[in-house]
């Protein structure tokens, strides 16, 4: 086994940082904090792999964007960008945190939706009635009812995902992993004390409100206003992404670890948003068979084979994944892209509250 100095000596401390180095406030600043969202990669690898491998103004391609990392990093470091996801959520959360806002409208419709918060007489079924209390399901069923009456409608769905997410009948130590309501007192892990599932939804949404406000206007002071992004909502095996690009900045997602669609269900619930999850690759309930693994290895060589053919000359594909697997020499060959370079960086904490040692690999191809 290898020493921890051996292990160490490996890495690219530039792109390994410590907690006290990039605390949680850094690593989640400005949008990026919308709305939770596991594994996401920091925004400031992001940065610094714009830095190395994209020349200034160039274009960036993210074929597996989830939560928008790279696009909202691409913006913020004077680049257009492209980002791409088969998940209605992603797509949705992508497009509010990129958008340009006349802030003053937007400030006023906050305003507005925060002082008619209510309660609706509508009977929640099934998934509201079974995962939130009935006082918390009235109130997002009214927060529901004002999304359709304003202006900024996207912005508030997120808003009302995120409330939703933080009012459902779950232990407040497993918001993440939930596996079934929470009727009941319970002893907290997180909070070191006996607590209660949350009854009610209008504290988060007002909560919510203020804080996306406050996002939004924090990546307006910061972001290239020359640059813009574009989301599309789509299979990357299919859709015609465009080009030419001037690197590629993704994070596939790994085979069978996380449904992304069943992670954010109380807003593909409550939005009524087009699941697709049959279509997403490295789907958990695919789990790790040999067989889903093929297919894994089949979708992100597609995919990759598709993205080089819209890249300019010497434009490099950057590619962050845990590949325990072994599974990127295969797929790399197969989409015809060649490894000019491998780092190794250490990763302190993607997102969420899981611990132990963690590693990942950044591949750079073209």
């Amino acid at each position: 086994m290898a020493t921890q100095e051996a292990i160490y000596g490996e890495l690219d401390l530039e792109l390994s940082w410590s907690e006290r180095e990039l605390p949680e406030r850094e690593r989640t600043k400005h949008v990026h904090r919308l709305h939770p969202y596991l594994g996401k990669f920091v925004p400031q690898l992001v940065e610094a792999l714009l830095e190395r491998y994209v020349r200034p103004g160039g274009r960036v391609l993210d074929p597996f964007a989830g939560s928008g990392t790279t696009l909202v990093q691409a913006l913020e470091s004077g680049h257009d960008a492209v980002g791409v996801d088969v998940a209605a959520f992603n797509a949705l959360l992508m497009g509010v945190k990129t958008r340009e806002y006349d802030l003053s409208e937007l400030e006023q419709e906050v305003l507005l939706a925060r002082s008619r918060l209510g309660h609706s007489d509508e009977d929640p079924e099934g998934y509201l009635a079974e995962w939130f209390a009935p006082r918390a399901a009235g109130e997002l069923l009214h927060f529901r009812g004002l999304v359709t009456e304003l202006g900024h409608a996207d912005v508030l769905r997120v808003v009302l995902a995120r409330a939703a997410r933080s009012a459902r009948l779950t232990p407040h130590f497993d918001l993440d992993f939930p596996r079934a309501p929470q009727r009941g007192e319970y002893w907290c892990h997180k909070h070191r004390r006996t607590c209660r599932p949350v009854e009610e939804a209008n504290k988060f949404l007002a909560r919510y409100l203020v804080d996306t406000l406050a996002r939004l206007r924090a990546f307006t002071a910061v972001r290239d206003h020359r640059r813009a992004a574009v989301v599309l909502h789509g299979d990357a095996r299919e859709l015609e992404v465009g080009g030419p690009y001037d690197g590629v900045i993704t994070s596939p997602p790994y085979p069978g670890l996380i449904d992304y669609h069943e992670q954010h269900r109380y807003a593909y619930e409550l939005l009524a948003l087009d699941d697709r999850r049959e279509r997403e690759l490295g789907a958990a309930a695919a789990g790790t068979s040999k067989e889903a693994v093929a297919a894994y290895v089949d979708g992100i060589s597609a995919v990759l084979g598709r993205v080089r053919e819209t890249l300019r000359r010497g434009a490099r594909v950057c590619i962050v994944v845990n590949d325990r697997r072994d599974l990127y020499p295969e797929i790399l060959s197969r989409s015809g892209l060649r490894l000019e370079e491998r780092l190794e960086r250490h990763v302190n904490r993607r997102t969420g509250r899981r611990a132990g040692e963690y590693f990942e690999s950044i591949l750079i191809a073209r």
